[in-house]
């Protein structure tokens, strides 16, 4: 989805609290993987590999310069003969340390040995985030942060999903001080 069709989405969603907390949950990622300096590991469940963001999430570190935002994705089952980067499976989670940032995509339930390598690469360090849809209240509450994404119609899990990776790859527009407006020469018009 390029910048246009993001903007015209967040457009639509005006009067929502989705614009706001896709960009704050993305800017809370952006910050974490550029604080941390190691690497963004992006891990869905059993049933759904995040395809769709970490191609997005590579895009955006293109696009923005922050190439920390690249993510090595996490699968639960690698084939064989899958290329070697796409060869990375759950045993990344027990060498995940305080360098690291776990993004969590999770659609629905969530297993219970699951649960405990986030929870394990949580101890050793790892910054966890989370965009749930899965309602599951143990990866609330083991996540640093969370995006909470409610069953709905309207905003499919994969249209947050562009929304937070634009919201990573966004940079904040610096405020004006107030010194600057008082003494600035005036416009001309």
């Amino acid at each position: 989805m390029d910048a246009l069709r993001v903007a015209l989405l967040r457009e639509a969603l005006a009067g929502t609290e989705w614009p706001r907390a896709t960009r704050a949950f993305g800017g809370a990622l952006r910050r974490t993987v550029r604080r941390r300096g190691g690497g963004l590991l992006l891990v869905g469940t059993a049933a759904y590999e995040p395809w769709h963001l970490a191609a997005h999430l590579d895009e955006e570190a293109a696009w923005s310069g922050v190439p920390e935002l690249a993510p090595t994705l996490v699968r639960h089952r690698v084939p064989a003969g899958a290329r070697p980067h796409l060869s990375v499976g759950l045993g990344r989670l027990a060498a995940a340390g305080r360098s690291d940032t776990l993004l969590v995509v999770a659609p629905g339930p969530l297993g219970g040995t699951f649960l405990e390598r986030l929870s394990a690469a949580r101890r050793d360090g790892a910054t966890l985030l989370a965009v749930d849809a899965s309602g599951t209240p143990d990866l609330r509450g083991l996540a640093h942060d969370a995006l909470d994404v409610p069953a709905d119609p309207l905003l499919p899990l994969d249209t947050v999903q562009h929304l937070v990776a634009a919201g990573a790859a966004a940079t904040r527009r610096p405020r004006p001080r107030l010194t600057d407006r008082l003494f600035s020469p005036p416009r001309r018009w």
